[in-house]
C-alpha cells in the first residue's frame, strides 16, 4: 500500500516523539487553533477599535493605520528603548527598529552590544500570538509620535505600552470587536473542513476531546457553530465532539492556579451556578482549572495532549507545570515553507558560496600566520602553506569578489516571508528566539489542526535526529 506524501507546509513537525496511541484525551484552544481568522482583517479591526480608545484618551493617533507588513510574531518589544527587536535563540539582537524606523547594522550593534533579550526581564514583552500584531504596530507608531513631540515624553515608552494594552483590552472586553466578527463571520473566519475531519477521526478513535478557551460562551457557541457545523455529518453538531467545554478559562492562570468552577446552567442566557464536584460530560463550564480537568478525566501528564496557538498561554504552562504533551499551531508556517521552497536553489548556491569563502578565509589566515612567523623568525610557516604577500592579496580580492555574489543572496534570505523582519523561525543563520521557545515547550508544531487529518490517531510521531555542529565533520 502506498500512502500519499504530505506537502511540506501541511506536515506536523516533531520536537519530541509522541505516541498518539497513548494519548487518551486532547484539549483544544479555540481562537487561531480550531477557528482560524483572516489575520489582516481581524488585526485591522482590532487596531481601529484600539485607535478609537486612544483618541478618547487624548492620544493624537488620527492618521495612524495598521501595517501588517511591518510586524511579525516572535518580535520582542523593548520598553526601555522603544524598539521592536528580533533576536537569535541566545538572545542576541540581529534586527531592531526604533518605532517604525529600522536601525542600521552598526546602530543595532551599538544599542545591544551588552544586552541579550531575556524574556524573564520586565524590560521585554514578547509578541507570541497573532492577536498581538496590532499591539506591536500601535506601540511602534506611538513611539514615532512621541519622538516627533506629539506625545509628552514624560510618560515614557513603558507608559505608551500600557496605553496600548488598555486600548486593546477595552476593545476585547467590551464586546464590540467580537460583535463585529459575529455580525460578519464570513469576512473574518477562514473555515477548515480538514480540522473538523481530524477531530472526527480522533473522536471515533476513542480520544476524549475537550474545548478550553478564554472566549466567553456566547461568542464560543456561535463561532464554533459557524466554523464546524456545516462540515459535520448530518444530525451532528459541534458540541457532540466534546466531552466538556470550558469557556472564560483565563489561561495561563487556568494551568497555574486552583480556581472556582461554574456551570453554565442556562446556555441561552449564560446564567452561571457555582459547581462543586466533578465536571459533567456534555456540560459547559466557566473558569475552573487544569487540575479539575485531570480529576474529571482520571488522567494526567503525558496521557493528555493540549493544542493551542499561544506559545506561553497554551503550551508553556501546560508543558512546564503539568507535563501534558503539547502541540503549537503556527499558521505562518505555510507561507514560511513556501518562501523556503521558492528560495531553495538560491539557498543551495548561497551555501556553496559560503563554503568557498570559508575555504579562502582559512587559507588566508594560514598565509598571514606564515608571514608572521617568517617576519619574527620564531617558527616555520604552517605545513604546506606558502607565506607570500602576493598570495595574501590575491586571496583578499577573491573573498571581496565572493562577497559581491553572496550579499544579494544573503539579503534575499533574510527577507523570506517578511521583507522587514524575515522568517519566523530563523534569525540570520541561527534559530530565532521564538524558534527556541517552540523547541522548548511544544512537543510538535504545525500550521493548522487540519493537518492532523494526514496522520492516524494511532500514529507514532517520531522526532528527527538533531545534528550537532561537529556531526558534519564525522564520516
Amino acid at each position: 500500500m502506498s500512502i500519499p506524501s504530505i506537502p511540506t507546509d501541511r506536515q506536523i513537525f516533531v520536537n519530541r516523539t509522541i505516541n498518539l496511541r497513548s494519548i487518551k484525551a486532547i484539549g483544544y484552544d479555540m481562537d487561531y487553533t480550531l477557528v482560524h481568522y483572516f489575520v489582516t482583517e481581524w488585526e485591522t479591526r482590532a487596531f481601529a477599535h484600539a485607535k478609537t480608545r486612544l483618541l478618547e484618551m487624548g492620544y493624537p493617533v488620527e492618521e495612524i493605520e495598521f501595517d501588517a507588513s511591518n510586524v511579525i510574531r516572535g518580535l520582542a518589544i523593548d520598553l526601555e528603548e522603544g524598539n521592536l527587536v528580533k533576536a537569535t535563540r541566545f538572545g542576541y539582537v540581529i534586527r531592531a527598529a526604533h518605532g517604525t524606523n529600522f536601525l542600521s547594522y552598526d546602530e543595532a550593534r551599538r544599542s545591544y552590544a551588552g544586552t541579550m533579550v531575556d524574556l524573564a526581564e520586565d524590560r521585554f514583552e514578547f509578541i507570541n500570538t497573532l492577536f498581538s500584531l496590532s499591539e506591536a504596530s500601535l506601540f511602534a507608531q506611538l513611539v514615532d509620535l512621541m519622538d516627533r513631540g506629539r506625545i509628552e515624553r514624560g510618560i515614557g515608552y513603558r507608559g505608551l505600552y500600557q496605553a496600548v494594552l488598555a486600548s486593546l483590552d477595552g476593545a476585547h472586553n467590551d464586546g464590540t470587536l467580537k460583535q463585529d466578527i459575529l455580525d460578519a463571520p464570513e469576512r473574518f473566519i477562514d473555515p477548515d473542513p480538514d480540522g473538523v475531519l481530524a477531530l472526527l477521526d480522533q473522536f471515533h478513535a476513542g480520544k476524549r476531546l475537550m474545548l478550553i478557551t478564554n472566549s466567553e460562551w456566547e461568542y464560543t457557541k456561535r463561532i464554533m457553530a459557524y466554523a464546524f457545523d456545516p462540515y459535520l455529518p448530518a444530525g451532528m453538531k459541534w458540541r457532540d465532539l466534546f466531552e466538556a467545554v470550558i469557556v472564560s478559562a483565563d489561561k495561563p492562570s487556568f494551568f497555574t492556579a486552583i480556581k472556582s468552577l461554574y456551570k453554565v446552567v442556562d446556555e441561552e442566557a449564560a446564567l452561571l451556578r457555582p459547581h462543586i464536584g466533578e465536571i459533567e460530560p456534555g456540560s459547559v463550564f466557566f473558569g475552573g482549572c487544569a487540575r479539575q480537568v485531570e480529576d474529571f478525566l482520571g488522567l494526567s501528564g503525558d496521557e493528555i495532549l493540549y493544542v493551542g496557538d499561544h506559545l506561553f498561554g497554551d503550551v508553556h504552562f501546560s508543558k512546564a507545570l503539568l507535563r501534558w504533551r503539547t502541540a503549537l499551531i503556527l499558521r505562518e508556517l505555510e507561507s514560511e515553507v513556501e518562501g523556503l521552497q521558492h528560495f531553495q536553489s538560491k539557498g543551495e548556491e548561497l551555501q556553496r558560496l559560503m563554503q568557498e569563502k570559508a575555504g579562502l578565509e582559512s587559507e588566508m589566515s594560514a598565509v598571514r600566520l606564515g608571514l608572521q612567523r617568517g617576519r619574527l623568525g620564531y617558527a616555520d610557516p604552517p605545513q604546506g602553506i606558502v607565506a607570500d604577500k602576493a598570495l595574501l592579496d590575491s586571496l583578499r580580492r577573491q573573498i571581496v569578489a565572493l562577497d559581491d555574489e553572496i550579499a544579494p543572496l544573503a539579503v534575499e534570505s533574510s527577507q523570506l516571508r517578511n521583507e522587514a523582519w524575515g522568517p519566523l523561525m530563523r534569525s540570520g543563520i541561527d534559530k530565532s528566539l521564538f524558534a527556541r521557545q517552540v523547541e522548548k515547550y511544544a512537543d510538535c508544531y504545525t500550521s493548522r489542526v487540519g493537518n492532523f487529518v494526514n496522520v492516524s490517531p494511532f500514529a507514532l510521531l517520531r522526532a528527527a535526529r538533531v545534528d550537532l555542529p561537529h556531526d558534519a565533520s564525522i564520516g
